[in-house]
């Protein structure tokens, strides 16, 4: 199974990332998934909701859930998954990340280093409950924001 991305979506993600520096951002990603392959076709930034440190954590409010899944049946798009960074972190999913992680979602995650997006990778929880890495590919898409 492939995540194919626009370059203009990766970049909306890495500048969300960049400019919430050196807090996490977090967002949603809608698209379609068809057998193996899941097509990105919208971002959406979302506010990290998490009270307190907002350098190690980030929190998605119920309700911005809500309204992701409203807004996925509503144009007829599958919400595939969810982005957050890493500040001065590497891009693989913390055990807390592993703990609130859902099934279905590709997660993907930016390491920001000093301020900096340097790499995006994206992941899925497997039948035991572990990350396994999900490739990237991209594509020539403009991404709906």
């Amino acid at each position: 199974m492939a995540l194919t991305i626009s370059k203009e979506a990766l970049s909306i993600i890495n500048e969300h990332a960049e400019a919430d520096y050196p807090n996490e951002c977090c967002g949603f990603f809608y698209g379609l998934a068809d057998g193996g392959q899941r097509q990105v076709r919208v971002i959406q930034k979302v506010k990290n909701a998490k009270e307190g440190d907002q350098r190690r954590r980030f929190q998605i409010d119920p309700q911005d859930y809500q309204k992701a899944e409203k807004y996925a049946i509503d144009n007829d798009l599958d919400l595939l998954g969810v982005y957050h960074s890493h500040p001065d972190h590497p891009a693989k999913p913390s055990e807390h990340d592993r703990k609130v992680a859902m099934p279905y979602f590709s997660y993907i995650i930016v390491s920001v280093q000093d301020g900096k997006a340097v790499t995006v990778r994206s992941w899925r929880l497997n039948e035991s409950q572990q990350f396994d890495e999900e490739p990237i590919e991209t594509h020539e898409f403009t991404p709906e924001v």
